[in-house]
C-alpha cells in the first residue's frame, strides 16, 4: 500500500461517521464470533489482538469463566473494529486486508498469517457483508 494512500485511509478509519454506518447487531451475532473461531493452523484473532496488543486491532478481553464478550464490551469493540474498515468498500478496509493472503488481494504484512486463503472463505464473506452494509437476512 502506498504512503500516500494508507493517509487517506488513516482520515476516513478515524471519521466518527464510519461506526454510525455499521450494523452493529450483524457485528455481535456474526462478526465477533469470526475474532473467537479457530482455524487449522492458526491461533484465534482474540489471542493476539487483546486490549493488551501492540497494534490498531484491538479486542476486549473476555472476563474468566465466560465464552464471550459482555454486551458493553461488544460496544467496545464494534467501536475499535470499525476503525479499521472503509464503510462500503472490502478492498480498502484494513480488517479485510490484513488477514487474507497476498495471493487474493491481501496486504503481505501480518503476523497472524493468512486467516483467509481468498475472498471466497465464508468468514471473510461475513465480514465483507458488514463492511458493505449487506447485513439484512433474506426475504427481508
Amino acid at each position: 500500500m502506498r504512503l500516500a494512500h494508507l493517509g487517506t485511509i488513516v482520515a476516513i478509519l478515524a471519521s466518527p461517521a464510519a461506526a454510525q454506518s455499521l450494523d452493529y447487531e450483524f457485528f455481535k451475532a456474526r462478526v465477533e464470533p469470526i475474532f473467537l473461531a479457530k482455524r487449522p493452523g492458526h491461533v484465534r484473532c482474540v489471542v493476539c489482538h487483546s486490549d493488551r496488543s501492540n497494534n490498531s486491532f484491538k479486542l476486549e478481553k473476555i472476563p474468566p469463566g465466560d465464552k464471550f464478550w459482555t454486551e458493553e464490551q461488544s460496544r467496545r469493540n464494534f467501536e475499535a473494529v470499525s476503525r479499521l474498515v472503509v464503510p462500503g468498500d472490502p478492498a480498502k478496509s484494513l480488517l479485510l486486508l490484513q488477514p487474507l493472503a497476498p495471493e487474493a488481494g491481501g496486504n503481505a504484512f501480518h503476523t497472524g498469517g493468512r486467516q483467509f486463503a481468498s475472498r471466497n472463505d465464508p468468514e471473510w464473506k461475513i465480514l465483507a457483508r458488514w463492511v458493505t452494509g449487506q447485513t439484512a437476512r433474506p426475504g427481508k
